[in-house]
């Protein structure tokens, strides 16, 4: 399959699982828990976001009429594709364009959408999508088909678990999009740099995965979203 790519995706040799969706039996019984609190705190989402969720679909609807949500086929658990809901941030059609987007450098995202993604409110619908069981508030981000077919079935051991809202990669590289527009050949340093780096944490999440490492994730995502504002 590489052989079809210019540049090459470094190997993560597993040496704890021999089974690609192995998950331990304490951590199985903590996903059932993390399930049910998933389901209680995303309808409560849903109630209290409601006045936001109004708010920004007026705003996306004015500054470029057209659908308000965006749908987009992610790789979730199992390697089970599903639809990722967000709001509307680019120009119609302007997916078809590429995947990668590059920061102030992409003129087919809208004003609107620029001030969303920043602080990553385009990712509130997707509380509905953890409600449907496609994702989980904490857990590796769901990635898109062609990225993910880049990987052997060892990397992939982390799809044993629900994509997230938030995790440690998505803090580590919360800024991709400016990185991504500095860069000459933007998905040549996304597939040779940004994935892998992304890849060993969500590894290593799937082996720390518990209560604990979820609360330190989200007591980390809070403040981190709050600082884009200065």
């Amino acid at each position: 399959m590489f052989s079809h790519t210019p540049f090459s995706f470094p190997r993560i040799k597993s040496h704890k699982y021999t089974n690609m969706y192995q998950v331990a039996g304490h951590k199985r019984s903590y996903l059932r828990w993390k399930r049910i609190l998933d389901i209680v705190f995303a309808f409560l989402g849903l109630i209290f976001l409601l006045p936001l969720f109004l708010l920004i679909s007026l705003l996306v609807m004015i500054d470029n009429p057209g659908r308000i949500l965006f749908l987009q086929e992610r790789v979730g658990r199992y390697e089970k594709t599903f639809r990722v809901i967000k709001f509307r941030t680019m120009k119609k059609d302007a997916h078809k364009k590429g995947l990668i987007t590059l920061g102030s450098r992409d003129k087919r995202i809208t004003r609107t959408g620029y001030f969303l993604r920043r602080y990553k409110l385009d990712e509130i619908p997707q509380v509905w999508n953890i409600i449907r069981g496609d994702m989980s508030f904490v857990g590796p981000r769901p990635e898109v088909k062609k990225y993910m077919e880049l990987l052997s079935a060892e990397e992939k051991r982390y799809l044993a678990i629900r994509p997230g809202l938030t995790s440690l990669a998505a803090l580590e590289y919360l800024k991709v999009n400016e990185l991504l527009a500095s860069s000459r050949h933007p998905e040549q340093t996304y597939i040779g740099e940004v994935m892998p780096a992304k890849l060993a944490m969500n590894l290593k999440y799937l082996e720390d995965m518990g209560f604990r490492t979820d609360l330190r994730i989200l007591l980390r995502t809070i403040p981190a979203l709050f600082n884009r504002f200065h």
